[in-house]
């Protein structure tokens, strides 16, 4: 009943402006791109230790070399625009989430150092020390997005003031836990469609085992937090019941996972990696749609949720905002694009390799 009243009383203080649905769409949109792109790299860390020799090292290193920094560039984007457009939401998840988001930034960092550190020495011992730190640095990194990702589906206590009203371990719960392996998995499986798509010989057919492998870890962890949220979090699924064509997203979500061993199998391995961003576009889909049009559920007390409404910015600094990002947006799209084509093809070593 509590929820039923905060969403009745979120739509009735809704403004008639479109430009919330709109911010609302449009931060998704930038952090689906971050977990696409971002995702394959720490993807590629979290299989690092399962190749064989440092020239298969390297080999993974330099496939991800040229990219890895500008994929975060999307991470950057998306916390910006959540900052412009809901404030609110910003300012509660970065304080209520403060230890964790320090952790994830010294694992992103420590990836960043191991990548620029591993060749600047030859000795076996530094090469396989700083392995070990860009592979932690990347199971970690992912691990916790998918905690983060979890507490806001599970949602945290907030207090009358919309502030954090937890601890850090009350953050540590089984279902947020269960979300941060199933991001593992996840991006475990993307990476691994990355690597055969970028090397050949030996490698290259080591990775199509591990596709095979993660795709199995992936869909075990999918259906456990699948059952897990439809018994536990029925919200989330409520927005499909009263739509029925919303099913169409989950329905691509399965058809994008099984589609992948197809085309791995035929050769086209452009074609997987591009049935793996399906599934993570699907994924994300589902968690906007699930918590639309919260933003960060308060399970303790509905009534103090933040929503699209009462967290966000006056409609005249959206609507300048919406500009901005029509300008900027287009940028980074049109860098990542032109990256990307420069380093298109399979990786070769050479003197400028890591």
């Amino acid at each position: 009943m509590n929820l039923i009243f905060a969403q009745e009383t979120a739509a009735a203080i809704a403004p008639s402006s479109p430009l919330n649905d709109i911010w609302f769409v449009l931060v998704g949109v930038l952090f689906t791109g971050y977990v696409i792109l971002d995702g394959f790299d720490l993807g590629v860390g979290a299989l690092h230790l399962f190749t064989k020799t440092d020239e298969e090292r390297r080999l993974m290193l330099n496939a991800i070399g040229p990219v890895w920094d500008g994929n975060e560039v999307w991470l950057v984007t998306g916390g910006g625009a959540l900052f412009a457009a809901f404030p609110e939401v910003y300012a509660t998840v970065f304080s209520g989430f403060y230890l964790a988001f320090i952790l994830l930034l010294l694992s992103l960092i420590f990836r960043a150092v191991a990548i620029e550190f591993r060749s600047k020495r030859p000795e076996a011992w530094w090469r396989k020390t700083w392995d070990f730190f860009f592979s932690l640095g990347s199971v970690l990194s992912a691990f916790l997005i998918g905690v983060a990702t979890g507490n806001i589906i599970w949602g945290i206590p907030l207090d009358g003031n919309h502030e954090f009203a937890g601890t850090f371990f009350g953050l540590l719960g089984p279902y947020p836990i269960l979300l941060g392996v199933t991001a593992v998995a996840l991006f475990a499986m993307h990476g691994a469609i990355y690597i055969v798509m970028k090397t050949e010989g030996e490698l290259e057919a080591r990775a199509r085992g591990w596709i095979r492998n993660t795709i199995i870890f992936f869909v075990l962890m999918y259906a456990a937090t699948s059952f897990a949220t439809l018994l536990y979090i029925p919200r989330m699924a409520a927005p499909l019941q009263q739509h029925p064509w919303l099913f169409a997203v989950p329905l691509l979500n399965i058809l994008a996972v099984a589609n992948i061993p197809r085309e791995i199998h035929l050769g086209q391995e452009f074609k997987a990696f591009l049935s793996s961003c399906a599934a993570m576009v699907a994924l994300m889909a589902l968690f906007g749609i699930g918590m639309y049009p919260h933003l960060v559920f308060c399970h303790t007390e509905p009534a103090n949720s933040l929503d699209i409404y009462n967290a966000a910015s006056s409609q005249k600094t959206l609507s300048i905002m919406l500009i901005i990002a029509c300008m900027g947006v287009p940028v980074v799209l049109a860098y990542t694009v032109c990256i990307y084509w420069i380093f298109r093809g399979k990786v070769k070593l050479d003197q400028t390799s890591y």
